[in-house]
């Protein structure tokens, strides 16, 4: 796969604290984490239930990545997204769970956000 396909992706250990707290503050950047934390695999960016428009779902899968919580490389004409957790909690422990825990217990009992 030519290189220049591959976006960067920096190392946890090198994101600011800030970068990470506003990139999961935003409600359709949790969404996508959610979802990559509930998949057995990876998932290619337009298999992902999310109601904003395409453009705007680039732009928040480029700060995920940027603040070093997913991962992207090409399969085909898919970009796939992994969750970087190991990398990601070795960098912030426990920070990914309890976000994530707060995401679920706002949902409510049926998964809709209240």
């Amino acid at each position: 796969m030519p290189a220049d396909r591959i976006p960067p992706h920096p190392d946890p250990r090198d994101i600011p604290l800030q970068q990470v707290l506003e990139a999961l503050i935003e409600p359709a950047r949790r969404a996508i984490i959610e979802q990559l934390s509930a998949h057995p695999a990876d998932i290619a960016c337009g298999a992902f239930d999310l109601t904003i428009t395409k453009s705007t779902a680039t732009h928040h899968f480029r700060v995920l990545r940027e603040a070093g919580l997913i991962r992207q490389y090409y399969a085909g004409t898919s970009r796939m997204n992994s969750l970087r957790r190991e990398e990601f909690d070795d960098a912030f422990p426990g920070l990914l769970e309890a976000v994530l825990r707060a995401s679920l217990r706002e949902a409510g009992p049926r998964g809709m956000r209240s």
